[in-house]
């Protein structure tokens, strides 16, 4: 048992995206858990026309969505189940290449709550948010 929880709650990124694809809003538009750690995951998507606004730019909820989908793979990791308390998210840059790539990092681990940050960059390397969501521990 102490072996597991140092681990987190999945033992291998399979079974933590299989987990996550009951997370149906992330997954039917095209994220996908992509790695995990002890106390950070990653998740992409490839964007699409179908991740456009009417301005022809990124709708800022698809960056909103993939940031919380790897928060959510992050504070799941590291206890099962939680969920969201509080988030902001911060839009720094417009997506310039195909790919999001959002990284989560847990900050604090509390008893009974947890504080974690998520980097979205696009796969130029380019910043895109900046999330910081509170997970509350069910």
């Amino acid at each position: 048992m102490r072996l597991r929880k140092m681990m987190g709650t999945f033992a291998t990124l399979a079974e933590a995206a299989e987990y996550f694809t009951g997370d149906r809003f992330a997954t039917e538009n095209g994220m996908a858990v992509t790695g995990i750690g002890e106390d950070w995951a990653s998740c992409e998507l490839t964007l699409t026309d179908r991740h456009k606004n009417a301005n022809g730019g990124i709708m800022g909820g698809v960056m909103f969505t993939l940031a919380d989908f790897a928060f959510a793979v992050c504070v799941n990791q590291i206890h099962r189940p939680t969920v969201a308390q509080q988030v902001s998210i911060n839009y720094l840059n417009a997506p310039k290449g195909t790919k999001l790539i959002a990284t989560a990092r847990c900050k604090k681990n509390g008893r009974s709550s947890s504080v974690v940050n998520v980097d979205v960059t696009d796969d130029t390397g380019r910043d895109i948010a900046q999330f910081v969501g509170t997970g509350f521990k069910l």
